[in-house]
């Protein structure tokens, strides 16, 4: 379109136009008509509260309200708020889903998965006294029955403990004895609604460290050979040992559950035919080092585990004696056998009686250790001269 210009009025000067905004057209062709120049100055910034509810802010970000959440749209109905007591959530929170019956029942301290596995398939596990099957899970209000007495669950937030035995030569690691020898378990401290897993066991002729626990499940994953948890043994060999026997041993002998070899072999005291050695397994085989050591045509004499991963026996816990293990010393342990504690049971700090006992426990451990003291005779006074 061609424009016309008035020759009898002089056509004012051009000034330059606001650019006229996208959705306000009207506004733009209403100032343009009425012939006003716009102002040379630089659009206006509209606040939040200046500009319209339906209006999308730059970036196609939709505009936020002064708390930061973005703003309702005009005419759209509210949406209902969700509410939930304090009482619902920590229900919510604290209910456990169910689980299954073997690992309820190895937490429980019945025995590890495989026994309770072989005990369900014989049916001497009830369920709300119902025979199980294997396979059956089970949610904390069921009432579980093993060889007809009821089995006390262990909540989630529960209390593990981990104790030291420093076993003597002449018990077994059984619950009973056909035989009427002493267990191990007859000097351990009682557990209300628990009772105590060994990790591992050591034969009737073999003392030293052995490690009882109320969690089957850290016992289980502490014994799994896929662990790779070192235990370290003293033993007294009498005959002559060759550094082609030492070899031998290190390199690998074949038994017959499969081949077996030491890790580490540090010669100890003694000299002669009697020598002292500490060989260290990874395995927990029945009579491992024994059979390993006779393998070479020597005989043991003695044999005492001295340590089982990070665990050492104290000096101030004799033969016979227990210890419990201190928080820090548990961690230390779980992490060593990869145990992931959040997984199973929670942590759960000792109250003030417990920790309080421990430390009498202890006390009176290191009091019967330590060696007696001297007394000093009383002065003699000399009686007074008489002249």
């Amino acid at each position: 379109m061609v424009k016309k210009i008035n020759q009898d009025k002089p056509e004012k000067p051009t000034r330059a136009v606001k650019p006229v905004v996208a959705d306000k057209p009207k506004t733009a062709a209403k100032k343009a008509a009425s012939g006003k120049p716009a102002k040379d100055s630089a659009p206006k910034k509209r606040g939040a509260a200046d500009r319209p509810a339906n209006e999308k802010s730059p970036g196609n970000r939709p505009a936020k309200s002064a708390a930061g959440k973005p703003a309702r749209a005009s005419g759209s109905p509210p949406k209902p708020k969700v509410t939930q007591s304090a009482n619902e959530r920590t229900q919510a929170v604290a209910a456990p889903g169910d689980e299954k019956l073997q690992k309820v029942l190895a937490r429980a301290g019945i025995g590890s998965r495989r026994e309770m596995e072989r005990a369900i398939e014989a049916g001497q596990v009830k369920v709300n006294d119902k025979i199980a099957k294997l396979g059956d899970r089970v949610l904390p209000q069921d009432k579980i029955f093993v060889n007809g007495q009821r089995v006390v669950l262990r909540s989630e937030l529960t209390r593990r403990r981990v104790i030291l035995y420093n076993k003597p030569e002449g018990e077994i690691c059984s619950r009973s004895d056909p035989e009427g020898r002493p267990t191990v378990y007859d000097h351990l401290p009682p557990l209300k609604g628990e009772r105590w897993i060994s990790v591992g066991r050591l034969d009737f002729n073999t003392s030293g460290l052995l490690l009882f626990t109320n969690d089957g499940e850290l016992a289980n994953k502490l014994m799994h050979p896929s662990s790779v948890i070192d235990r370290e043994y003293l033993v007294r060999i009498q005959g002559e040992v060759t550094d082609e026997m030492r070899q031998s041993l290190l390199k690998g002998v074949a038994l017959d559950d499969g081949v077996a070899r030491f890790t580490d072999i540090v010669d100890g005291a003694g000299e002669g035919k009697n020598r002292w050695f500490y060989c260290v397994v990874m395995e927990g085989r029945n009579r491992e080092v024994r059979r390993l050591w006779e393998s070479q045509g020597v005989k043991v004499s003695r044999l005492k585990r001295v340590r089982y991963a990070n665990i050492f026996i104290p000096s101030h816990v004799r033969v016979g004696q227990w210890i419990d293990l201190t928080e820090r010393e548990i961690q230390d342990l779980c992490m060593t056998a990869g145990f992931d504690s959040s997984t199973y049971t929670r942590m759960m700090e000792p109250t003030r009686d417990e920790a309080a006992q421990r430390e009498r426990h202890d006390k009176k451990l290191r009091a019967a250790s330590a060696a007696p003291r001297r007394t000093k005779a009383p002065v003699r006074k000399r009686p007074p001269i008489v002249e």
